[in-house]
């Protein structure tokens, strides 16, 4: 095999595939990339859960295949000193990497032994602009559990019914919600994804422009496909929390705020809590003024600030873990937002005003 090609393609396409890389694999093979030359260069990675394929423009005069470390292999790249850099092997499986007067020989595994990928029929397809996508992940991400005894909600649950797309992420603690409306015939289908998996189709796909990733589902995995860029992804097996229930039809306490005002003010209040100790939390309390208190208590300090706000309804004086609100305000773009509260120890919701795509429900903190 031998291919030359652009050094800061090659190590951008390195960068993606790593991802899917597994970490100190009992199988040495799962520890590197998978380099295929024919027309091009195809790079895959392939940790037995999620597998990148990335593929890269290269003059491939000797077509072969083989597989590197990708650790060095990375290292390696990111380290030459000029733009274009050639990549032979040989039978021995060594291979030999050329850059101007730079000249590296490692050693290579068969490419023979790297575990095949799984197959994704595209007899389902779903065809949405990147950019969309980009922010539905960014929108919903923050949300999924880590808590590993309760996989189905360690993704993103992704439905399509025809004319909208949903993406749900629930953690036991907060739900975060996000719909767009397609306008037009839309496969009927729903999934879960590893939020793992999601959150590298997130960085991966472009946020600007007209350009589209194409998503199919299969019984047991899913593949996104985003042009030079292929992520596959086992799907979690099981049945999706009734997320449409846990959300709140009624509002006893309705404030309209700007975020970015509430978001501000809770960051300063983080600043005397040391700890993530629940007996830390966020006070939000409203005064008989319609001004809303932000105040922090701790052993180190505390922090109390009044902002103006528009109120409908009871006063209201609640316990939060800072952290599930700031995520909240940091995924809303509009300038606007009405946090509806439902007694003190019911669920608060955030909403933009004017766009119901985007609802993020947090529980409150028992005192």
């Amino acid at each position: 095999m031998k291919f030359i090609c652009s050094r800061d393609r090659l190590m951008e396409a390195i960068s993606i595939v790593q991802k899917s890389v597994g970490v100190r694999s009992p199988l040495p093979i799962l520890d590197g990339i998978l380099v295929e030359a024919d027309q091009g260069v195809k790079l895959t990675g392939y940790d037995m859960e999620t597998s990148i394929e990335c593929l890269v423009e290269a003059d491939v005069p000797i077509k072969g295949s083989i597989v590197i470390n990708a650790r060095m292999f990375g290292d390696i790249i990111r380290k030459l000193p000029d733009e274009i850099v050639s990549i032979e092997t040989s039978d021995n499986l060594s291979v030999q990497i050329e850059c101007g007067s730079t000249h590296f020989s490692i050693k290579g595994l068969r490419a023979d032994d790297f575990p095949k990928i799984p197959e994704v029929s595209d007899e389902q397809q779903l065809h949405i602009r990147q950019s969309l996508l980009k922010e539905m992940i960014r929108q919903t991400i923050f949300a999924v559990s880590t808590d590993e005894s309760r996989p189905v909600l360690n993704g993103c649950y992704l439905v399509s019914d025809g004319s909208a797309i949903e993406m749900v992420a629930i953690d036991g603690f907060r739900l975060a919600l996000r719909r767009n409306e397609i306008g037009q015939n839309l496969p009927e289908m729903k999934f879960i994804v590893p939020g793992k998996a999601l959150a590298e189709v997130g960085r991966i796909l472009t946020a600007n422009g007209e350009a589209m990733v194409d998503i199919y589902p299969s019984l047991n995995h899913i593949k996104f496909d985003i042009g030079s860029v292929k992520l596959i992804s086992r799907l979690i097996q099981g049945d999706y929390m009734n997320y449409r229930g846990i959300i709140p039809q009624t509002a006893e306490t309705t404030i309209t705020v700007d975020p970015k005002t509430v978001l501000s003010a809770i960051e300063r209040a983080v600043l005397v809590i040391t700890s993530d100790d629940r007996r830390f939390p966020v006070r939000l309390s409203m005064t008989d003024d319609e001004t809303l208190v932000v105040s922090a208590n701790t052993d180190v300090g505390s922090l109390r600030e009044e902002l103006s706000v528009a109120m409908n309804g009871s006063k209201i004086d609640i316990d939060f873990n800072p952290k599930y609100f700031l995520d909240a305000l940091k995924a809303i773009d509009e300038d606007e937002i009405s946090i509806i509260f439902n007694g003190s120890m019911g669920p608060c919701v955030l909403r933009p005003i004017g766009n119901q795509d985007f609802a993020y429900l947090v529980l409150p903190l028992r005192r």
